[in-house]
């Protein structure tokens, strides 16, 4: 069945200006995918339940309108939208089997998921300059911090993504893919289809390599050296208390930006030099890397942070 459909989208991407692209359920287990849906359905309804609780929480609740929580609510709408982007396709292939996917449907769905992506980045720094303020300068965090430059941020992090998203992906429209273009997950992802093209793919790997440095390659030196700064600044606290208390503010973050990096470099690691790797496990690595974020965020913020634990509980004890 799969190498028939490979052959048929052999021979539509040679006599057609329209290429389709295979998507990649389970590999080795498609007899029995179906019921991977059951825990991939329970980790949506968790993700999108989780996230959208927080963001009626932050809403809904004047005395959570204050920077932290207004960053929180860009995460938690990063996470939906990273959610959705990629459920449809997932559930697709695990339902129905329905895993071709037209070139333009393909650059749709790779807009969202790597936009959301790079949104998200972009919000954890802004998360980490909050938690910097709060800390090495206490008493000038709702000056430095104000609602317009929230949201001068918020519209930098867009336009951001925008401008790096948009070239990388126009670019696509230009490649020829000539061969079986069976990609590796349920979804598009950039460089698996970059990998499928059979034309030159120079510029489109120098706009990836911009865009790579322009995000994380920035991001990700702005997250270690706001914790250095705040290290530095609680080391100098003279109580234990005091340190502890300081310190404890940070979790929350530290374990956003841990779950989001990881799985992030974990894949493209494999995607790089994991030839060796059995399929599953690109597979597998590739779903956690984008399930694992939406569906722990919410919790680890509900869990430790006071005030929206408190609301969350006392909405639930109502119901």
């Amino acid at each position: 069945m799969l190498q028939l459909q490979d052959n048929r989208v052999i021979l539509n991407n040679l006599t057609s200006p329209f290429p389709t692209f295979l998507l990649t359920g389970i590999p080795g287990l498609e007899s029995v995918q179906a019921w991977f849906s059951i825990p991939f359905c329970c980790l949506y309804a968790i993700a999108l339940s989780g996230n959208s609780m927080i963001l009626y929480v932050i809403i809904t609740q004047k005395s959570l309108h204050e920077p932290m929580c207004c960053f929180l609510s860009m995460l938690s709408t990063t996470d939906v939208g990273l959610t959705v982007s990629t459920m449809s396709t997932t559930l697709s292939i695990l339902w129905f089997e329905a895993n071709q996917i037209s070139l333009d449907n393909c650059i749709i769905q790779m807009f969202f998921l790597h936009g959301f992506t790079l949104i998200e980045s972009g919000v954890l720094v802004a998360m980490a300059f909050d938690r910097y303020v709060a800390i090495c300068n206490p008493l000038r965090y709702t000056t430095i911090l104000t609602n317009l430059r929230i949201i001068q941020m918020g519209l930098f992090i867009t336009t951001r993504t925008v401008v790096i998203i948009v070239p990388l992906l126009l670019l696509l429209k230009h490649l020829s893919f000539c061969r079986a273009n069976a990609l590796s997950h349920s979804y598009c992802y950039h460089p698996d289809v970059i990998k499928l093209a059979c034309s030159d793919t120079q510029a489109n790997s120098i706009c990836g390599l911009i865009g790579l440095v322009l995000t994380t390659g920035i991001d990700t030196p702005c997250i270690a050296l706001s914790y250095f700064m705040i290290i530095c600044s609680v080391l100098g606290i003279a109580s234990s208390e005091g340190r502890h208390k300081a310190f404890s503010t940070c979790v929350s973050h530290i374990g956003a930006v841990a779950i989001f990096y990881i799985p992030m470099v974990s894949l493209s690691l494999v995607h790089r030099y994991g030839r060796s790797v059995p399929r599953v496990a690109h597979s597998m690595m590739a779903n956690i890397y984008l399930i694992l974020p939406p569906v722990l965020n919410p919790i680890i913020y509900s869990v430790k942070t006071k005030q929206i634990r408190k609301v969350i509980l006392h909405l639930l004890q109502t119901i």
